[in-house]
């Protein structure tokens, strides 16, 4: 698929870096393109290039990704494509106005909730629907610990919570496709490549390297990230659904843990818990028994 004309695409993290980029490349293929950022002026800027309309949220805080879905929502009769890109890393640690780790809940449960929140309506995309999700390889040599998700049992480091956190965007990428199996909603994931982004805004180091000779001469560029988010929202959808890609080879997740589909469901539940879409109460009812997940 090639022709976006009549379609419209959501593109979280699109006031720079891969995120800039893709807006660019799907306004090109003739698309609607919703660009969300967190910058008022970077976002409205791509926005007017790409002839589209700026929205701005804060995944710092969940009611404001509420208001998103619900800006979207009133905005676009359809939505066929959402590509979850805005993503972060942390040099110290950080606390939302949730409660919840910052890199977690930037990286997975401020996307895990817009998502849920555009479900029908990306459902009812008459040619269906992409949803695509931003990952990392760092995943790779995350554990993901069900008790500690806010990382406060052990000693904070940043690259270890971020793994963690991609590892917990195969786990929803997985988990998504086999809950919306049947409704012609398509998912993904793929690690973009070492790019020069945004994504270490808030270490003064990691920003100097991406600027630096030698960075510039090692890191891809924003336009190199884009082609794997690209590539999955218009190939064949039966090749990538549930998938996830090293950047355009899709690659069978090399840890454990992001082939534990019971534990993938187990993050889906405790997700839909602290992000207000299911109560503990619902939780406890949907959920097998031991004796039949054995």
């Amino acid at each position: 698929m090639t022709d976006f004309q009549g379609k419209t695409v959501v593109v979280t993290g699109a006031s720079a870096g891969i995120g800039e980029a893709a807006a660019r490349r799907f306004a090109e293929l003739g698309a609607t393109v919703a660009v969300v950022g967190r910058s008022p002026e970077k976002t409205a800027a791509v926005a007017a290039q790409v002839g589209g309309r700026a929205h701005l949220v804060d995944y710092g805080s969940l009611d404001d990704v509420r208001r998103l879905a619900a800006d979207l929502l009133d905005t676009y009769e359809r939505i066929d494509v959402l590509a979850n890109n805005a993503g972060a890393i942390f040099r110290t640690r950080k606390t939302s106005v949730d409660g919840h780790e910052m890199t977690f809940q930037v990286n997975h449960l401020a996307p895990f909730l817009l998502t849920n929140l555009l479900l029908d309506r990306l459902t009812a995309s008459t040619d269906g629907a992409r949803v695509i999700n931003t990952g990392s390889m760092r995943y790779r040599k995350a554990h993901l610990d069900l008790a500690d998700l806010d990382s406060t049992k052990t000693r904070y480091r940043n690259l270890g919570v971020y793994g963690t956190s991609k590892l917990a965007t195969i786990l929803f990428t997985g988990e998504l496709a086999r809950r919306t199996q049947g409704t012609g909603i398509t998912t993904s994931a793929f690690h973009p490549g070492s790019v020069a982004t945004d994504v270490a805004r808030d270490s003064a180091w990691q920003r100097a390297i991406m600027k630096s000779a030698l960075g510039k001469a090692l890191i891809l560029s924003p336009e190199k990230g884009a082609e794997p988010l690209l590539h999955l929202a218009t190939t064949d959808p039966h090749s990538v659904n549930g998938a996830y890609f090293h950047r355009l080879i899709r690659e069978e997740p090399r840890n454990a843990q992001a082939n534990d589909q019971r534990l993938a469901r187990q993050l889906w539940e405790r997700s839909a818990e602290l992000t207000g879409l299911q109560s503990p109460a619902q939780q406890q009812h949907s959920e097998p028994s031991k004796a039949s997940t054995d």
